[in-house]
């Protein structure tokens, strides 16, 4: 079985057990997602959520972020931790949009990664959610699920999206990314991870080396 072929039947069971892929962020408008995926570095998206609800209410525009008061914006998410930084980001992010892009969201992997705090994970987010463009979003679901079974060999964000890329479907890639998010904290865990569950363990490399260690 080729990497291809392993990679559509994976696409396969993940879209039978999650019909509904969908972003673990809550946002309503394009920008609140870019945002949103910046203060996901080092935090849970739950925390995320609960402080983008209190962040989003407030300030509703590119343009109310770019104004904003840098102190303000520390002292609401503060609790996703890193808060000085990624304000800093948040409001730099928006004022950049506004002065190079007329405040539309840039279309292009290369465009968004000029915005301060956006990454490549980020920015792949935007493709594939905002854009509907092809897009594999390297988190660390994404990085421990497909090395356990037998898609990706490295551990760096970026080696696993140049991997993924020849071998997951372009056009299933950014709904392939969500339901790993969630197969990830359903069955595949970091630890404790539920393999008797599993609909994956004929294909999959870590259980089989598993099970030859017993």
């Amino acid at each position: 079985m080729t990497k291809k072929e392993k990679a559509v039947i994976i696409c396969d069971r993940l879209e039978q057990r999650y019909p509904d892929a969908r972003c673990s962020l809550i946002y309503k408008k394009p920008h609140e997602l870019m945002i949103a995926g910046r203060l996901s570095a080092q935090c849970t998206d739950a925390r995320v959520n609960i402080v983008t609800k209190e962040l989003f209410e407030k300030y509703k525009t590119i343009g109310d972020f770019a104004n904003a008061d840098i102190a303000d914006i520390e002292r609401i998410i503060m609790p996703c931790g890193l808060y000085k930084t990624k304000a800093q980001s948040i409001v730099g992010m928006c004022q950049k949009l506004l002065s190079d892009f007329g405040g539309e969201i840039p279309k292009t992997i290369d465009e968004l990664t000029t915005l301060p705090g956006i990454g490549r994970k980020t920015a792949n987010l935007i493709m594939g959610d905002v854009h509907h463009k092809p897009a594999i979003v390297t988190d660390t679901h994404c990085i421990r699920i497909c090395g356990r079974l037998g898609l990706s060999k490295s551990k760096e964000p970026a080696k696993v999206e140049q991997e993924l890329l020849p071998v997951i479907p372009k056009e299933r890639s950014s709904d392939f990314c969500h339901r790993l998010v969630m197969f990830g904290r359903d069955v595949c865990k970091a630890r404790g991870e539920k393999c008797a569950e599993c609909e994956m363990t004929d294909i999959c490399t870590y259980f089989k080396s598993k099970q030859k260690i017993k």
